[in-house]
């Protein structure tokens, strides 16, 4: 449903906020209303041309005057352009997409502004298909709140959590997860022309299979170990892929290295956090 009185605010016009634009302009807000600032004239450009946005090379009244500022910048300029951005800064809320700002830095950035949502989107956002982390600091209000989840679900699906602590875990799950998707399908791709498949061949078997599998966990009410079972006979290729993989420790060095990604999230809030 749009709400043609909603004025948004970006910080930053890279892909991930781009994706955004494109799935809030015209649909929960008038492209109108989104006001964008970014250094590179280039990007302002094709997003002004695109989806009606207004656009400013540095931040302004504009920026000001909305009612929700996304922050799209990437985590190292963050308390820098937050320096930048505290004076304009009032009532509205702020909505974080970047990784390791902690809610608290942030707001000591901001001057102690209170109302701010912290997120962690992932990439499929870019086709509509992201899913997003959410956490909102105490004083955001419910009517915030429910901005905030309309703004990200226009990319994707959204999980709110009680605790900012629990952002970490979900940039290792979803955050970083495409790569582990993609690194999967690497050595899928690998196999299949190790094994004498041509790489288009490879490619459109593996990227199918992945893209199917998901869809039919997605959709079914029996849990994934239900479902790798069902497709698992004892003795038969299947049973001896799993196997294979079983010996080789592939499941614990995925748990492994997704706690290793939660560690390193932790590490950058404190870097990122340092006054």
């Amino acid at each position: 449903m749009q709400n043609n009185n909603l004025k948004i605010g970006f910080i930053g016009g890279g892909n991930m906020a781009a994706a955004l634009i494109g799935g809030l302009a015209g649909k929960l807000t008038a492209g109108a209303n989104i006001h964008v600032v970014d250094l590179h004239a280039e990007t302002l450009q094709r997003l002004q041309q695109k989806f009606g946005v207004s656009t400013a090379q540095a931040i302004d009244a504009a920026v000001a005057g909305s009612d929700v500022i996304v922050l799209a910048v990437k985590p190292q300029q963050m308390k820098e352009v937050a320096a930048q951005l505290a004076p304009h800064v009032g009532s509205q809320l702020v909505l974080s997409i970047a990784a390791g700002i902690r809610a608290a830095d942030l707001s000591r950035w901001l001057g102690g502004h209170q109302a701010i949502v912290r997120t962690m989107p992932n990439t499929p956002a870019l086709i509509g298909k992201g899913v997003t982390g959410m956490v909102a600091t105490a004083g955001v209000s419910q009517a915030q709140r429910a901005v905030a989840d309309a703004i990200l679900h226009a990319v994707g699906e959204t999980v709110w959590l009680d605790d900012e602590a629990l952002i970490d875990p979900v940039t290792a799950v979803s955050g970083s997860g495409p790569a582990y998707v993609f690194y999967f399908l690497e050595a899928m791709q690998q196999a299949a022309q190790e094994m004498g498949l041509s790489a288009e061949q490879g490619n459109a078997l593996a990227i199918a299979t992945f893209t199917g599998a998901a869809q039919l966990a997605a959709q079914s009410s029996d849990p994934v170990s239900v479902l790798r079972e069902r497709v698992t006979s004892k003795g038969g290729t299947t049973y001896a892929a799993l196997t294979s993989m079983e010996e080789s420790g592939v499941r614990e060095a995925i748990v492994k290295a997704m706690k290793a990604a939660a560690a390193r999230g932790r590490e950058l809030g404190d870097e990122f956090g340092k006054a």
